[in-house]
């Protein structure tokens, strides 16, 4: 027997497929719940990277790469082929590519910096090369960026979802830290990505955890609010069930799994949640504990539901800016694709109503993770690959900067304030107005909902799943004038940071929040802890 892995390496973690390739079937899935580089984007990965060096960068993936293939249960020796998917930085450190030319954007930077913009298409490789334990001369299959921007795993979500066949206006994101979306007018497509934040995958929450077993994914409206927590299978289950207003549990005797923490698409219920129930006022909760108290203890407070209002209000504003820049109004577009764990998982209508969704839309469609979909087809059929590149190339995409966008600043301001500060709609509106942006209307109606898949990776294969934790690196670092007080590391919200009694501070990549966070080094009363200088031993 023969085998090949399919590879999906994403901001939030790596997940992977043993698959038989006598007859393409999916024996097994592995996974990791978290990226082994500090931070949950990324921007924080491209960080790290450039000051600690792409090499560094490179070993930690390509270690973690191997942990997770050598638990597909296959014979590594009989492996023949291996395909990745994944966004241009997260394949440019894999392979062991300068991502210098994605940090600095813009042709000028470029000049200044002595920079070389790298060449993304696809491409046939040396697995073995590359640093993943496989024999001698497996073929390792690479699809193509459409642009150094736009990844594979973009291309993928278009490819695998039917965008790129949609006659009608349509939509696609990927719900997810960094949240890439296109738009599709005709023949035009205008993509972007919303630097969304960690809270789209559970993370920077209290309680918050990436997709897994044990995690709360969604909260259905049943006389209370019901706990759907996610099995072994990563199917959503019931738990228990609670009254919000009342703050107390109904439903105590259900028989289900424990409930570990909550993910992205249970916040995303929480939010919902509070707002059908009126309890977001003004930035804040108004139940007498200021929390949503939810099974086994986990529960989400005011500053998580602040966290996650900054992820849904980017990635309503980034899709606001793409219809602004193709000159269409709202009314115009009807259909959405939801991709990723976090799109396949969230319940759609709850996202439509707090503005993950635009509101126009009435045909929901939830795809599951394409990216990995995307690799596994490659391995089946090879000669898909060359097909990818003909599709990137014909791809006429207008690809927009929310970073320096000035329209996407403005709407972004604007969902600010309506969260943070209990700015009305109306007001919201009437401040576009001066900017020249249409009005965002009210979600009208009940959207027709065609779950595609139930689980982001449909089929675990014989063998099930397995999940990794035993990820990532330790960095160390040492700082003069450090009086171990233990301020920083008691502020850590991740438990990353550790201290040995001789001083000498260790902290866990995998769990680190990185460059986004820097709480232990603001909670330096000594100005000594330096975040930067840690190195890897």
């Amino acid at each position: 027997m023969t085998y090949g892995i399919s590879l999906d390496i994403g901001t939030s973690g790596t997940r992977a497929h043993g698959v038989d390739l006598d007859d393409g079937k999916i024996l097994s899935t592995a996974m990791t719940v978290c990226h082994p580089l500090p931070g949950a984007n990324i921007m924080d990965h491209l960080t790290f990277c450039i000051r600690n060096g792409n090499d560094l960068a490179h070993r930690i993936l390509i270690d973690t790469a191997n942990k997770v293939i050598s638990n597909l249960n296959i014979d590594l020796s009989e492996v023949e082929r291996v395909s990745i998917c994944g966004n241009p930085i997260q394949l440019s450190l894999f392979q062991g590519i300068p991502v210098d030319d994605l940090a600095f954007a813009g042709k000028n930077a470029h000049r200044a910096r002595n920079i070389t913009e790298q060449k993304r298409d696809a491409g046939v490789f040396d697995a073995s090369a590359v640093g993943l334990n496989v024999p001698d001369g497996t073929e390792l299959y690479v699809p193509p960026a459409i642009r150094h921007e736009i990844g594979a795993d973009a291309l993928a979500m278009m490819y695998k979802s039917g965008f790129l066949d949609q006659k009608e206006n349509c939509m696609v994101t990927d719900y997810g830290t960094n949240a890439e979306m296109a738009l599709k007018v005709g023949d035009n497509i205008y993509t972007g990505s919303a630097a969304a934040g960690p809270a789209m995958e559970g993370q920077s929450i209290r309680f918050g955890m990436l997709a897994a077993p044990g995690a709360i994914s969604d909260l259905k409206y049943d006389f209370g609010w019901k706990c759907m927590v996610l099995n072994d299978d990563m199917d959503a289950m019931p738990g228990d069930k609670y009254d919000f207003g009342l703050e107390m549990c109904t439903d105590e005797d259900v028989m289900h799994g424990k409930a570990k923490g909550i993910t992205g698409t249970g916040v995303v219920a929480a939010v919902s949640a509070a707002m059908d129930s009126n309890l977001w006022k003004k930035g804040r909760l108004t139940t007498s504990s200021a929390k949503l108290v939810m099974q086994d203890g986990v529960y989400i407070d005011s500053k998580d539901i602040s966290e996650a209002a900054k992820a849904i209000g980017a990635i309503r504003a980034g899709h606001f800016a793409l219809l602004e820049h193709a000159g269409i109004k709202f009314s115009d577009l009807d259909i959405m694709y939801l991709a990723g764990a976090s799109g396949t998982y969230v319940d759609a209508v709850k996202a439509r109503n707090i503005g993950l969704v635009p509101p126009s839309c009435t045909k929901l469609y939830q795809i599951g993770n394409t990216s990995l979909s995307l690799a596994t087809d490659i391995l089946r059929r090879p000669e898909l690959l060359d097909e990818l590149q003909e599709t990137a190339n014909q791809i006429r995409s207008n690809h927009v900067m929310f970073a320096t966008d000035k329209i996407f600043e403005e709407i972004y301001i604007q969902e600010l304030a309506y969260w943070d500060e209990g700015m009305t709609m109306e007001s919201y509106n009437a401040n576009l107005a001066l900017s020249g942006i249409q009005s965002l209307p009210a979600p009208a109606g009940t959207p027709e909902v065609f779950r595609i898949v139930t689980r982001d990776i449909p089929d675990l294969g014989k063998y099930g799943l397995k999940i990794l934790d035993d990820i990532g690196t330790e960095l160390v670092g040492r700082f003069e004038g450090c009086v171990k007080c233990g301020k920083c590391v008691n502020e850590c919200p991740e438990k990353a940071l550790s201290m040995d009694p001789d001083g000498t501070f260790r902290v866990k990549t995998k769990k680190c929040l990185g460059t986004a966070c820097y709480r232990c080094q603001m909670q330096c009363p000594q100005k000594a802890y330096k975040y930067d200088a840690f190195r890897m031993v």
